[in-house]
């Protein structure tokens, strides 16, 4: 993210959210989410902007200063792990899942109502093309206006320039940015004001999941919070070191929280 400036948009929904271990996560539900998303897309605002937060996205929010800002100045900062659901229990919040995943497949089933423009940003070469196929495929009438890879090293300016236009020339509602967590967020808050949407969220593996590219995690284990076991199977190598991240994170949220909610009971005897 460097020093780029986050644009506000010109209203931010307002929402409950829980303060864990000094970052927000929403407590906004799935439902909500997609109704402020629609009002912003129909009012014509731009700015608007979406993190889908898992532990190590909180492991990274604290200890890089740039990711802890776009963690506080996103519009929602979704939960989308079951490590978060724990340490919120730990702090006494009942926090929601708003999957990454799921929302892609809500918002391009309840977006074709009001006709959202899609735009999918990311992922391996062919990835976004085929995972707009699909989607188009499971919903008929599905409005994607454009798709890119961008090469795997920094841009130049120039090439900055070239996509930026061509996504602005597409008309997007919702752009959907799939580069990796850090990587996506960097680009986002560098694109706040430059990129003329409603709504960009950093989606990551969403890209892999919905064009076939890496199996999703059955629904049964889903369903349990079992997709982090699911993803270590099939990808040891890449997950290891970053559950380890996010092992660190969840167990020192969940002691702050064991701690602070005893001292205030301690306090209210």
């Amino acid at each position: 993210m460097g020093n780029a400036t986050i644009e506000v948009a010109i209203e931010k929904p307002v929402h409950p959210k829980a303060e864990l271990f000094g970052l927000p996560i929403s407590l906004a539900k799935i439902d909500y989410v997609l109704a402020e998303m629609d009002r912003a897309i129909m009012a014509g605002e731009t700015g608007h902007f979406i993190s889908e937060t898992n532990t190590e996205s909180m492991y990274h929010g604290k200890r890089i200063e740039s990711h802890g800002k776009f963690l506080r100045e996103c519009d929602f900062s979704l939960c989308d792990g079951v490590g978060v659901v724990t340490a919120g229990l730990m702090w006494g919040y009942r926090v929601p899942r708003v999957n990454g995943p799921i929302l892609v497949l809500e918002a391009c089933d309840k977006g074709r109502r009001n006709n959202w423009r899609h735009f999918f940003y990311g992922g391996g070469e062919g990835i976004a093309d085929e995972m707009a196929r699909r989607l188009k495929l499971k919903y008929p009438g599905l409005n994607v206006v454009g798709t890119y890879c961008p090469p795997f090293r920094p841009l130049t300016p120039e090439e900055d320039e070239e996509i930026v236009k061509m996504i602005n020339d597409a008309k997007p509602d919702i752009v959907w940015v799939g580069l990796g967590l850090l990587k996506q967020e960097r680009w986002i808050a560098a694109h706040l004001g430059r990129i003329k949407t409603s709504w960009m969220a950093g989606e990551g593996g969403v890209f892999d999941y919905h064009s076939g590219n890496i199996p999703w995690a059955p629904a049964p284990l889903r369903a349990l919070g079992l997709e982090w076991l699911f993803r270590l199977i099939v990808q040891p190598k890449l997950r290891y070191k970053r559950y380890w991240w996010s092992l660190v994170w969840a167990v020192q949220a969940i002691l702050a929280g064991l701690f602070t909610l005893q001292f205030l009971r301690s306090k209210n005897k």
